[in-house]
């Protein structure tokens, strides 16, 4: 259970990136609604978080947070923010994905 939380805790944390892209990009009350919803989402995103904590080992969770986090806001901005997707950007973004799933391989809990 506890990895489902970080899991759902990595997304939300992409979540609030992308609603803080959104900010960026808007005016007036759209982005009074997008900065809410960025503040929603990094609360979720931290609450679950700190569940998670709550029964794996701080670095594992904290590694894994960030690499959802960073792997998915690098793929959201290649997606809705029309970021570059080159070969290298892509190389080194398995590279975060195979290290995330390497640390829940040896993660005992």
């Amino acid at each position: 259970m506890s990895w489902l939380l970080l899991v759902i805790a990595g997304l939300f944390e992409v979540a609030f990136a992308f609603c803080l892209g959104k900010v960026k990009t808007s005016v007036g009350t759209t982005s009074t609604l997008w900065f809410v919803a960025f503040l929603l989402c990094l609360f979720i995103s931290m609450f679950l978080l700190v569940k998670a904590t709550q029964h794996l080992p701080i670095g594992t969770a904290y590694a894994v947070w960030t690499g959802i986090g960073a792997v998915g806001t690098v793929l959201v901005g290649m997606v809705f923010f029309k970021e570059p997707t080159d070969f290298w950007r892509l190389f080194f973004i398995a590279t975060l994905i195979m290290s995330i799933i390497g640390l829940k391989l040896v993660t005992k809990a």
